[in-house]
């Protein structure tokens, strides 16, 4: 999709047929989910006739879509080609991995630092809902499907404004783009009486901070497998995105550590041992 006029050939969506057929799906898959859970689910409060097994499939019903549909939804050319070749699974193989990392490590950066709790019936891995594992999983790919419209669309905007430009237009996307996902991840799920936290006041505003984080790191990362039209190389495999999301939850554990360390909890009365949260 180009658009002529004050900007030469503003791209939005990728080069690559399937990159952009992802990005496609999710960006017209997502608003069903999502309108179900805050417009039907939480209003009418239908999460209170449910038991550790609705939950459950609570979180099947957003997370699976996201792996089936597209299978489903592939040209039947497309399906005798290799793995390495789908870019539908190396997105979701990237996005399991950092979203799994996410809720198995990083949630309890939240019981420490933020002062939250999950309330609701569940059975849990590593003391975290197993439906939030799934639930994640849909999120992020919606994040990370509109991050990757959002930072292509303003790099090829300001590419011809400076040499620096597009650089600095998408670290100013990222940054506020991971913000507002993040806040408006927790305005909108406030009233779920079973996600609480310490201070609600400075959780919506320093705790959407500290969620942000996750994004800074990953947005730009995932922006850039198999984005680069201009290349003899071969479209990464589903190693090196493994080894990509990898990489990524790294700086991410790194960094929310650094905040336990240097700023500590964000509530009064919190405190931040010398343990690891997830120790």
């Amino acid at each position: 999709m180009e658009v002529h006029g004050a900007f030469q050939e503003l791209q939005v969506m990728s080069s690559y047929p399937r990159k952009k057929a992802w990005e496609i799906f999710v960006l017209i898959y997502s608003p069903f989910w999502i309108v179900w859970a805050l417009c039907i689910l939480v209003p009418f409060q239908l999460y209170e006739h449910c038991n550790e097994w609705g939950y459950l499939l609570i979180g099947l019903a957003t997370a699976v879509p996201c792996l089936v549909l597209p299978a489903l939804l592939e040209p039947h050319a497309d399906r005798r080609k290799p793995l390495n070749n789908r870019y539908w699974i190396k997105a979701n193989l990237w996005i399991a991995i950092f979203s799994f990392v996410g809720n198995y490590l990083w949630t309890h950066y939240f019981y420490r630092l933020l002062g939250a709790s999950y309330t609701f019936p569940s059975w849990r891995l590593n003391d975290v809902p197993i439906p939030l594992y799934l639930m994640t999983h849909a999120y992020f790919c919606f994040y990370h499907a509109v991050a990757n419209v959002a930072i292509r669309t303003v790099r090829s905007a300001a590419q011809r404004i400076h040499p620096w430009a597009p650089a600095l237009a998408e670290g100013i996307t990222v940054f506020a783009l991971g913000y507002i996902m993040a806040l408006g991840e927790t305005v909108t799920i406030a009233h779920f009486p079973y996600y609480t936290f310490q201070d609600r006041s400075k959780m919506l505003t320093v705790g959407s901070l500290f969620y942000a984080i996750y994004f800074f790191v990953s947005f730009p990362i995932f922006f850039r497998m198999d984005e680069e039209k201009k290349t003899t190389a071969p479209r990464s495999g589903l190693l090196h995105c493994a080894g990509q999301s990898l990489a990524a939850t790294m700086v991410v554990t790194l960094l929310l550590d650094f905040w336990r360390i240097g700023l500590g909890p964000i509530y009064t009365g919190g405190s931040s041992t010398k343990s690891l949260p997830w120790l």
